[in-house]
């Protein structure tokens, strides 16, 4: 399995300014091209690290979650990353290795690997090797249900079957780290999977938001009537109800990890003030 892997730099003085980068209400497509070295953000309480920032809750973009790509030098890490209590993460692991210590316990993830961090988790990151690590590190502030509660695991790509989607055939696959009946989890962030010539057959339209980053292959998909070609390295974000479809142009499987909130009511009211919110996300 390969994870694609930004490398940085910048283009040279003779390239075009041209890009495939779109951003709309509906949805928004940041292209590989743009993860560029003086784009990228410095990680209050990291060392020797960078990030480029995906997603982050703004008006017209994200409202559920965060998402960063995180790479981290030789001998860098953080010993307390998420410094929000409330916060939950997944951290999957793209290059090189990362030592995940949480609750006490180490592991080592390689590329594929993969954690779940609940809210409230006491963890850290290191990179105790001589080559850097590339991560996604993917946040949202956990809403806790009466009754349950989460718990924080590491696993892998490579430990977790893919389930055939019905009626696929195999050209559709999930690889689902967590049961989707779990109710205790308010996010899932899953990798799909599709063979090529395979196809999300209808166009979704659903309250989910999406965070979609392209580990391999590339794909056309069809976002809000416009027909949009995606590779490995893209991003994507869709908003709730953005219709959704695709399909897989080859001559490799099309793989990507995707985030979506599950699992919990619609609000209608601010749970500061128990009114009804016009405007409360």
């Amino acid at each position: 399995m390969s994870y694609y892997t930004p490398q940085g730099g910048l283009p040279p003085q003779t390239e075009l300014l041209t890009d495939r980068a779109i951003v709309t209400e509906a949805y928004t497509v940041i292209p590989k091209g743009v993860l560029r070295d003086i784009v990228t953000s410095n990680v209050p309480g990291f060392t020797n690290t960078r990030s480029w920032i995906l997603a982050r809750p703004i008006a017209g973009f994200s409202t559920t979650f965060a998402q960063l790509l995180v790479e981290i030098g030789p001998g860098g890490g953080a010993e307390r990353p998420e410094q929000e209590e409330g916060v939950e993460g997944v951290v999957f692991v793209t290059a090189g290795e990362l030592t995940l210590t949480l609750e006490g316990e180490r592991h080592v993830l390689a590329a594929g690997g993969y954690a779940y961090l609940a809210a409230g988790a006491s963890w850290s990151l290191a990179n105790e090797g001589d080559e850097r690590t590339s991560l996604h590190w993917i946040r949202k502030a956990y809403e806790p249900l009466e009754g349950r509660t989460t718990t924080s695991f590491v696993t892998s790509d490579q430990a977790v079957p893919p389930q055939e989607m019905p009626d696929s055939n195999g050209a559709w696959a999930t690889t689902r780290f967590v049961d989707p009946d779990d109710l205790a989890h308010d996010m899932h962030v899953n990798i799909v999977t599709f063979q090529p010539g395979g196809v999300l057959p209808f166009a979704e339209t659903h309250v989910m938001e999406h965070g979609l980053f392209v580990l391999e292959g590339k794909a056309v998909y069809h976002l809000n009537g416009d027909w949009v070609e995606v590779e490995a390295g893209d991003f994507m974000w869709l908003r709730a109800f953005c219709p959704q479809a695709c399909y897989a142009g080859g001559p490799g499987p099309f793989r990507y990890l995707l985030y979506k909130d599950v699992n919990r009511q619609v609000r209608l009211t601010d749970p500061a003030t128990g009114r009804a919110a016009s405007r409360w996300g």
